[in-house]
């Protein structure tokens, strides 16, 4: 796996700052919005402002008005997306899979191979370069990191899903639905061996000790971020399972990461050993069948297929889904020839 890949798919909370700011003892009563301008840098009053109107500032838990006076010993929480870098973005005529857009959000398909956001050995032909040239708007907005518009990820060689916001109302908006954990996010993957019920897993992501392009699951919450996917069987095809994901947190390589803690790595997944004949039969016929699938499909089988969000100016509760790529259902009917017993006699 190139260091590249693993360095540039960060965590999503990567993608905004959660502040934290406990008033002294001797603080005099002073607005939420003017408190906050004094303490945090690198922000402006409208970021601010858009913070609290989306209800990402709270104080002791509860969410305020700019009008709200601070008090000694308050706690004051902000979420926002994360300061700006000095990143030069430059525009790609690349063309994109759009499936819903209007003036504040738009919605991608993400082909499979496509990195998402420029860094370490990729800073052209990225998601975020195409982005640039088709929204021309997007490099100036503050808080984008060098990400335009992104308010989450997915890796290089998973093809699916992305919302992207078009504006910092929208992106202060939908970072706080990630960050709370109410976007709601559905992944389909074909992994190796024959799992035999639904289930849950969960741990605490954090690099690899021995290899640091991928994570691994651990008790510690020292060694990691906590994290949870549950996942339901779709279809059962022999010596792999077709799955689907539901992620309650956004971590680094997190369904990755996490079937392979149980014993089923995603199928063709180099990473994370799923590129090996991990089960089946000892025959030269089988081996080829699966060489076979690894060609049609070089790379691990997952795919981000839907996507629910509540938009962040009209409130209204919307959901996106979009079929598996081409690669990926070729492999897929194999197994089904292959489950039936019509693949190798062929």
């Amino acid at each position: 796996m190139a260091e590249d890949v693993a360095l540039q798919e960060q965590d999503e909370t990567d993608l905004y700052e959660h502040i934290r700011i406990v008033a002294d003892k001797g603080q005099a009563l002073l607005r939420v919005d003017k408190f906050l301008m004094n303490r945090v840098e690198n922000t402006s009053r409208n970021r601010i402002q858009n913070a609290i109107e989306t209800e990402s500032v709270r104080v002791n838990d509860r969410p305020v008005k700019a009008s709200y006076k601070v008090k000694p010993l308050d706690v004051i929480t902000m979420v926002l997306p994360d300061p700006p870098r000095d990143t030069e973005v430059y525009p790609e005529n690349i063309s994109l899979e759009i499936i819903y857009e209007d003036d504040d959000v738009l919605l991608v398909d993400k082909e499979a191979g496509m990195v998402v956001h420029p860094g370490y050995n990729n800073y052209t032909g990225t998601l975020v370069n195409a982005l640039t040239y088709h929204l021309n708007l997007l490099p100036t907005l503050p808080g984008n990191t060098g990400r335009p518009g992104l308010v989450h990820r997915i890796d290089k060689d998973t093809s699916g899903l992305l919302v992207i916001a078009k504006n910092e109302w929208a992106m202060t908006h939908l970072a706080k639905q990630f960050f709370e954990h109410t976007i709601e996010r559905r992944y389909v993957a074909l992994v190796w061996g024959d799992i035999a019920e639904d289930g849950t897993v969960t741990g605490y992501i954090g690099r690899d000790l021995k290899d640091r392009r991928i994570m691994s699951v651990y008790d510690d919450p020292e060694k990691g971020k906590w994290s949870v996917t549950h996942y339901q069987v779709l279809e059962r095809l022999g010596y792999v399972t077709l799955i689907e994901c539901q992620l309650e947190t956004g971590r680094t390589h997190q369904i990755r990461a996490h079937l392979k803690s149980i014993g089923h790595p995603l199928f063709g997944d180099t990473g994370y050993g799923g590129d090996k004949i991990l089960k089946g039969t000892v025959f030269n016929k089988y081996k080829q069948f699966v060489d076979n699938c690894f060609q049609l499909l070089p790379r691990q089988a997952l795919h981000a297929k839907s996507l629910g969000f509540q938009h962040p100016k009209t409130q209204e509760n919307l959901y996106f889904e979009v079929p598996i790529p081409e690669d990926f259902r070729l492999v897929l009917e194999k197994w089904r020839s292959y489950a039936s017993g019509k693949e190798l006699n062929t």
